[in-house]
C-alpha cells in the first residue's frame, strides 16, 4: 500500500511522479470501470504503473468504486518532457 503524499521519500521502484483515480457509483459505471483503466493505460505505453489501491465505500443506497494508480514515466520516456494528467 502506498504512503505519504510523493514518492520522493520511497525506493526507487515504487517512487511514483502522478496519482490517477478513476471512481464510479452506478453499478454499469463500476462494471466498466476496468475498461476505462485500461484505455486509460494504452493511451500513454510511457507510463509505468508503480502501485495501486481499491477503495470500496457505501451507505445504504450508494456504493462507490475508487482505483487509485500511481505512476510514473517509465525509463524510456525519462528523456522526454512532460507528465501524463
Amino acid at each position: 500500500m502506498t504512503s505519504g503524499f510523493s514518492g520522493e521519500d520511497r525506493d526507487d521502484k515504487t517512487a511514483f511522479t502522478g496519482v490517477k483515480v478513476f471512481s464510479a457509483t452506478k453499478m454499469r459505471d463500476r462494471e466498466e470501470l476496468g475498461e476505462r483503466i485500461t484505455a486509460w493505460l494504452r493511451e500513454d505505453r510511457k507510463l509505468e504503473v508503480v502501485d495501486k489501491v481499491v477503495t470500496l465505500s457505501s451507505d445504504a443506497e450508494f456504493h462507490c468504486l475508487a482505483i487509485t494508480i500511481f505512476y510514473r514515466e517509465s525509463e524510456a520516456a525519462s528523456g522526454e518532457s512532460g507528465l501524463r494528467r
